[in-house]
This record gives structure tokens, sequence and C-alpha cells, in this order.
């Protein structure tokens, strides 16, 4: 039997390692089913969320219109898409993890903004809050997610882990 060379060993372990870490991870979609465009209430949106610090948010744009920036208080304030701090439009369905626990900012530049496409959002430290146990005598029932979250849906956590696991093996 052959032994495996030090690289495919290494990849091998930073694909299991992030499977496993991106297993428990929550993904949240945006706006919801409407997505990032005009006329949504992102305000309404994010007091509906509880985001944590690891997690992700996911944009669903058409990306010939809008983009996606990440901006100062000041800049979203004012609309202001000059000097923002990055641009995570990548191609209309971008994600973005949240690594640190601050008030982060975003809009959509050309104007998109003044028709409310700005989202403040509050990422607060440590682990989500578990689920609540249904009491013992309750009849079976399922336990439903956050209404504009993805927990753990197979397919976008599996797709999500090997674009991740893709990425960081190719920097090797």
């Amino acid at each position: 039997m052959r032994m495996m060379s030090s690289g495919v060993m290494a990849a091998v372990v930073i694909t299991v390692g992030c499977l496993m870490a991106s297993a428990t991870a929550i993904l949240h979609k945006v706006g919801g089913k409407q997505g990032w465009d005009q006329n949504v209430n992102y305000t309404e949106w994010a007091e509906n969320e509880q985001v944590y610090v690891g997690e992700w948010l996911i944009f669903n744009f058409d990306k010939r219109y809008y983009n996606v920036l990440e901006v100062n208080k000041t800049s979203y304030e004012n609309c202001n898409d000059q000097g923002f701090i990055k641009n995570i439009t990548r191609g209309g369905r971008d994600v973005y993890q949240l690594t640190e626990a601050r008030p982060y900012y975003f809009l959509s530049g050309g104007g998109y903004c003044w028709h409310g496409m700005k989202l403040y959002l509050i990422v607060h430290d440590g682990l989500p809050p578990a689920p609540e146990l249904a009491p013992a005598l309750a009849p079976a029932t399922s336990v439903a997610s956050a209404p504009n979250s993805l927990t753990s849906s197979a397919a976008e956590m599996l797709f999500l882990s090997i674009a991740l696991c893709l990425a960081l093996m190719w920097t090797l």
C-alpha cells in the first residue's frame, strides 16, 4: 500500500476540518425571499435576525444593476458609495462571513441606496442560543428555523463547505 504524499494528506485534513467546522454554520439570506433588491425594508429584516460571529450573509441580486459594498456608518447614513471598506460583489449570489462582533453597514451603489438598498446589522459575540426543546409529552413536531436563515440545508452547506475548502487548498 502506498503512503499518501504530505500535500494530499494536508488537503484531506483541511477538507475534513472545513466540513466539520461548517456543519453548524448559519447562512442568513439578506432580505429573505426578496433578496438584495430595491424597496425592501432591510431594517425590518435585520430586526428579525439574531446574527453571531462566524455566521454568513448571502446577498442574492442581479449583478447587472446592483452591488454590495461594506461601508462605515457615515457612508451608510448618507448613501455614499465612495471610499467603501470592501466590495463584496462577485456574481450576484455573494456570501460574506461576519468575523467580529460589531455593527456592519452595507449598501448598493449607483443611487440604489436611496431606494432602500442598505443594511445595518449588529453582530453579536458568543454562540447563538440553543433551540428550545419541546415538552416531553407534546406530540412530535418539526422544529422550524428562523424564517430568513438557512441552517444545515444539506446541498447548500455542502456547496459552501467545498467552496471554502477549495479556496483554502488553492492558497497552499
